[in-house]
């Protein structure tokens, strides 16, 4: 029996949707640096399946199951997300300047759709409050710092290429790796640097594949992507020697929803996640998986509810797998029931490593 979804679950939903994740941020946020909570809870959830585990860019993923970016902008989870079985935590978006966000409310569920909907706006304490905080707790996985533009439309210009250098600078003597989000939909001006020129300067700007000493950088990328805008994009990426890539952030459209269209349309603008993109997301890591012939590194994420979709995203592509919306819906034995299901296929299926399911 899972009781977060029957006990717990219907509890949370009863509350709004902002609501209910400062309640849940701030529990994960106590209980992370409490030993005597975090040792419990690892014995529970925490599983080593042998054949889950990588090593890529040096870095050793115990499993391929990750928190995405947004749940945890502020690095105050780290130590819950181990014990509780993930192979790896990205925080953030930080930016070079704090952020409260955009005005409440910005979240909702569509539980018809399993899906959420966010104008979070980029809320974070900061990037040197929160390297400080990462600085002082790490755990023993890997960590990811996403990196994204500060809330601001006066930010501008060549100011937005210091901006961005600026959290650069300080995520890099303690991230593992470090994600430029470049697609984030949910800034005030409305913009992003998923323009092929843009991108160029901004990834001159930030001297990216220049030093070899410098932990792995990708790049996040929107689901609502033209395959010619990919393309593009990828043709300019790839210059720089990027180490991978992360697929893919929310979607600004309304596609593959059941909810009613009164519904949707009070809500409006926000970054859709969930279900509802997971075909979409799939469809963009397998377009790149492609273009870059496997040879990158590819975080899948968008709609990874089960073992079964974390197999859909694998077998078109993806190396390592990021959850969020999941974790809303299915609670937190998600990473627990996902590794165990793929643990299954690869016996099943006479496999001896995750990544071989690629071919399988």
């Amino acid at each position: 029996m899972n009781i977060y979804k029957t006990a717990v679950r219907p509890l949370l939903f009863q509350l709004s949707a902002d609501k209910a994740h400062d309640i849940t941020l701030d529990f994960a946020s106590f209980a992370s640096g409490k030993s005597w909570i975090t040792k419990p809870i690892e014995k529970i959830y925490r599983r080593n399946y042998p054949g889950l585990s990588q090593k890529i860019w040096g870095l050793t993923f115990s499993n391929p199951i990750g928190i995405a970016a947004g749940f945890d902008k502020n690095g105050h989870t780290t130590h819950l997300m181990e014990a509780l079985g993930f192979g790896y935590i990205e925080v953030g978006s930080i930016t070079a300047d704090a952020s409260t966000g955009n005005p409440m409310p910005r979240s909702w569920r569509l539980p018809q759709d399993q899906s959420l909907i966010n104008r979070l706006g980029l809320n974070n304490d900061g990037a040197k409050t929160v390297i400080k905080r990462l600085n002082q707790s790490r755990a023993n996985f890997p960590l990811g710092v996403n990196i994204a533009k500060t809330h601001n439309p006066s930010v501008s210009g060549q100011a937005a290429f210091n901006d961005y250098k600026f959290s650069l600078e300080l995520a890099k003597p303690i991230a593992d790796y470090i994600t430029l989000n470049i697609s984030c939909p949910n800034t005030e001006e409305g913009k992003t640097f998923e323009d092929p020129a843009l991108l160029n300067q901004l990834l001159e700007h930030l001297e990216i594949g220049k030093d070899a000493s410098d932990p792995p950088v990708l790049i996040k990328f929107s689901v609502d992507l033209s395959g010619e805008n990919l393309s593009e994009l990828l043709d300019v990426t790839e210059s720089f020697a990027v180490s991978g890539y992360v697929a893919s952030n929310t979607s600004s459209f309304r596609d593959n929803l059941s909810t009613e269209s009164t519904t949707i349309k009070n809500i409006g603008r926000g970054g859709l996640s969930g279900k509802a993109i997971s075909e979409k997301s799939t469809n963009v890591i397998s377009r790149i998986s492609d273009i870059t012939k496997g040879e990158k590194t590819i975080m899948g994420v968008g709609g990874i509810f089960t073992a079964n979709d974390a197999i859909e995203k694998i077998k078109a592509g993806a190396d390592l797998l990021q959850v969020y919306t999941g974790m809303v819906y299915e609670g937190p034995s998600i990473a627990k029931t996902i590794n165990k299901g793929l643990d299954a296929y690869l016996r099943e299926h006479n496999l001896d490593n995750v990544y071989q399911i690629k071919t399988s």
